[in-house]
């Protein structure tokens, strides 16, 4: 069953929603008038997760990561698969407190914020740290 709306329609059967993504860029700037051509429609599943069974989702608590364009409540997009790597924003857990923070594995591991409010978290040789993800995408609400 598919139920029709402005723009785009849901599949029932499948469990999709597809959207309409326009041809036509906004301007963050000075505005533009916009194009009333839609490119085609896509599936925010298929656009922002490329590996639904290692996937996950996960709200983001705090300032911590504002820098890196990620807001308090965002919705964090993780996908187990990827291999974690320098500079790459994770989701770890240190002795079993989680925390959402940009990897850093030379000189020296450590999870870095995206604030200058708070701290680098050295990870020791005594602490147990988990990487449960890379974040591939952020979901900001306004």
């Amino acid at each position: 069953m598919k139920i029709k709306s402005l723009g785009g329609y849901f599949d029932l059967d499948k469990n999709t929603i597809k959207v309409p993504i326009f041809t036509e860029q906004v301007q963050v700037g000075w505005p533009s008038p916009a194009d009333d051509y839609v490119e085609r429609s896509i599936d925010l599943n298929e656009f922002l997760i490329s590996n639904p069974a290692a996937t996950y989702l996960v709200r983001a608590s705090g300032d911590s990561m504002l820098n890196a364009g990620i807001n308090n409540g965002a919705v964090l997009i993780v996908d187990r698969s990827i291999e974690p790597q320098h500079g790459k924003i994770v989701i770890a857990s240190v002795d079993g407190a989680y925390t959402c923070k940009k990897l850093q594995l030379f000189p020296e591991p450590k999870l870095l914020s995206a604030n200058i409010k708070y701290p680098p978290i050295k990870v020791n040789k005594e602490e147990d740290l988990e990487i449960l993800g890379v974040v591939t995408a952020v979901i900001n609400q306004f």
